[in-house]
């Protein structure tokens, strides 16, 4: 009998081993998880990206947030759809959108402080670019509605010196990209009512519940 070792002969119909299938130097999880790191810092600090996002959980849903080198310029429901959302980011802000959770840890940060009813107002850069005219005079008008009040859309228009524009501004809190961070839930209607809202009605009900804790 041979003592030779015996070799499979080409074509014996042997399957190879799964060990022989797979790479030994392909990465796992964590080693992508770092590249990927990597790659968001070099982008950030070499001005390759136009748009950076993250998604972080809430409790109102998940919020997609975006930020450009100016400031955060989007905070997004569910309910928008952020897939469309992206889409609408990349054509009116450029095509280099990435996620990004680091740079975006600032405003993850800070909306949990807010939802646990830890912090009061938001200190973050605002990039205001997808805002313009009336609708943004509007928006950048809402911060000055303190936690835990509220006005109404007619109030606001004549603080605007508008007097006749109460549903003017209604469609620029309705508009308004930056709901939470840019309190436009603050905003009723001259009855009481909620009125309308970005995030439903239910989104709007709880965070006035959590101001009115």
């Amino acid at each position: 009998m041979s003592t030779h070792p015996h070799h499979d002969a080409p074509g014996s119909g042997r399957r190879p081993s799964p060990s022989t299938l797979v790479p030994e130097d392909v990465p796992d999880a964590a080693v992508l998880a770092r590249l990927h790191r990597r790659l968001e810092r070099r982008a950030a600090a070499e001005d390759l990206l136009d748009v950076a996002v993250a998604t972080v959980d809430s409790p109102v849903g998940p919020l997609l947030l975006a930020a450009t080198p100016r400031g955060l310029v989007r905070v997004a429901y569910a309910r928008e759809d952020h897939d469309r959302v992206l889409q609408e980011l990349a054509g009116r802000l450029g095509p280099r959108v990435l996620t990004a959770p680091e740079v975006l840890a600032p405003a993850a940060a800070q909306l949990r402080e807010y939802f646990a009813g830890e912090r009061t107002a938001f200190d973050l850069p605002l990039d205001r670019s997808l805002s313009h005219g009336f609708r943004r005079l509007v928006q950048e008008r809402l911060p000055g509605i303190g936690y835990g009040r509220t006005t109404s859309y007619g109030e606001l228009a004549r603080a605007l010196g508008r007097p006749g524009a109460s549903r003017a501004v209604g469609t620029a809190c309705a508009t308004n990209p930056l709901p939470v961070v840019v309190p436009c839930h603050r905003v009723l209607r001259s009855d009481g009512s909620p009125g309308g809202y970005v995030g439903g009605l239910e989104a709007k009900a709880a965070l006035l519940a959590l101001e009115a804790a």
